[in-house]
């Protein structure tokens, strides 16, 4: 009997590398004073290291010694299994020879064809079929997978041509515990020639699994565009919606799959499908602020005021998350600015509880804009093509004198009502006035407010061609301030009405 003193488990460890190795000669050396069956920490012996390195001299001195064949390790697998799935068809025949256990099965249930057929290893299964005459090892593992199932599963090409063949007869489209097709299995791990071989082998294309989704749902959310594509060409609907009702396009707007947004649009998927949370495409790709993908989806012609289940709509959620770019793009795709959230928020209400002063200005600057373009309707499409409509920020050169100008205006000379007057002169909403004065800084505060309104201000009065200088002048004498009014005159009589510059 060997004692497990400290020397011999460190001579237990040198076996089980040497077996590793195949560096027989020192398990040779090693001889009888090591438990030729010792495990490590995960159950693993000599044997299955020697196997698992296909080192056939090591598993034959290990089986003349008589290591236990079927030992398992912690996992269930044993060294048959281990044969099988390095593809090793030599040292499956020494097992077979020393009376291995060919139907044992691992702790997800399989056994040495379901190892075979995930590895492409056809020498084994022929092996399996023909000579062990074991074709009853074709049973379902844990997960419902035959071996025909794991080998698209795995892209285990000329295993699954071979199994097709009549001669083997074990392809099968059987459904798996999840629902799952092998046409499933293949498109959801990317693998392009299995998924076309069953195309063009079987009459299946829009099966859904237990979550309601197709090869093509799949194939689409893990982003494999080439089986997506050849999906599409073999006529599978873009439109099947899962049980939380989302298609194909919802997983891809949402992580940005560009190109398979542009696919799949192109393949006639409906761009305003919603989810079980009403999420459109469109939503999905502004909350995760996906620029190409909202380009891509407002380029074709999606519903941009469509609301999700709190009655949000996109520009609620860009608005919230602070993304001037999203809501530039959203503002000139001509949103409905009136709609209102479950709590009566417009997003303009949103942007000003958030704090968020340059995204309210856009809002109110594109208010404003629309109001006065719903006013004047034959105005023709061109009016921008010399100068792009933006609700940005402004800081272009040709307008610095001016936004000067409405700077000392509102910090040095306007008194803490006036700017409030001006807004309702211009027809500012009460609503507009509310979400600038939203922004609180201090007893001050009332100047950064007059700066911001003649800013959004100015925005619109340059849209329209007028003449700032001089709507300036009226402003300020219909708000009874005629003392800065005047200032302003003196510059109109001067003939300089661009510069008007305040001493």
């Amino acid at each position: 009997m060997i004692i497990a003193t400290p020397r011999v488990l460190e001579l237990e460890k040198d076996y089980i590398e040497a077996a590793k190795i195949n560096d027989v000669q020192t398990m040779k050396l090693l001889g009888r004073a090591v438990k030729v069956d010792a495990k490590n920490l995960h159950d693993r012996t000599a044997l299955h290291y020697a196997v698992a390195g296909k080192n056939i001299e090591a598993v034959q001195v290990l089986l003349q010694r008589r290591a236990n064949i079927n030992q398992e390790d912690k996992h269930g697998v044993t060294a048959i299994h281990l044969a099988a799935w390095f593809g090793s068809l030599p040292i499956l025949k020494l097992l077979v020879q020393g009376g291995a256990d060919q139907k044992v099965e691992n702790a997800l249930g399989m056994n040495i064809m379901h190892c075979a057929a995930i590895n492409n290893h056809t020498d084994i299964m022929t092996f399996i079929i023909y000579d062990l005459r074991m074709k009853e090892l074709d049973k379902e593992d844990l997960s419902g997978h035959r071996a025909f199932a794991l080998a698209a599963e795995h892209g285990s090409v000329e295993m699954l041509q071979m199994l097709m063949e009549e001669a083997y007869n074990m392809a099968t489209m059987e459904e798996d515990q999840n629902g799952d097709t092998p046409l499933h299995l293949a498109a959801s791990n990317g693998h392009l020639d299995v998924v076309q071989i069953l195309l063009e082998s079987f009459d299946t294309r829009d099966e859904v699994n237990t979550a309601g989704e197709t090869a093509l749902y799949l194939a689409a959310g893990a982003a494999h565009e080439d089986c997506v594509q050849a999906l599409l060409e073999a006529g599978c609907d873009p439109n099947i919606v899962t049980m939380d009702q989302s298609s194909a396009l919802h997983p891809v707007s949402e992580k940005g799959h560009t190109s398979l947004v542009r696919l799949l649009i192109e393949n006639s998927a409906q761009v305003d499908l919603q989810n079980q949370h009403l999420q459109a495409p469109l939503y999905l790709a502004v909350k995760n602020c996906h620029i190409p993908v909202i380009h891509t989806l407002l380029e074709a012609g999606c519903n941009v005021n469509v609301t999700d289940h709190r009655s949000q709509t996109v520009l609620h959620v860009a608005a919230e998350l602070a993304r001037v770019d999203i809501v530039e793009m959203l503002l000139k795709a001509g949103m409905d600015l009136a709609l209102q959230d479950k709590q009566g928020k417009t997003a303009l209400g949103v942007a000003a509880r958030a704090d968020e002063v340059i995204i309210v200005d856009m809002i109110i600057k594109a208010e404003r804009y629309l109001t006065w373009r719903r006013a004047n309707t034959e105005l023709n499409e061109n009016l921008h093509s010399q100068t792009p409509l933006t609700f940005k920020l402004d800081h272009r050169a040709e307008s610095k004198q001016i936004r000067g100008t409405a700077w000392h205006l509102a910090y040095r000379l306007l008194k803490p009502g006036d700017w409030k007057r001006l807004a309702l002169h211009w027809h500012f909403t009460e609503q507009q006035v509310a979400a600038i004065e939203e922004q609180w800084t201090g007893q001050q505060s009332y100047q950064e407010h007059g700066n911001r309104m003649l800013l959004i201000w100015l925005h619109g009065v340059e849209l329209a061609q007028r003449s700032p200088a001089k709507e300036l002048y009226q402003g300020l004498l219909a708000i009874g301030n005629k003392t800065v009014a005047d200032k302003i005159r003196l510059d109109i009589e001067e003939g300089d009405v661009k510069k008007c510059i305040l001493s």
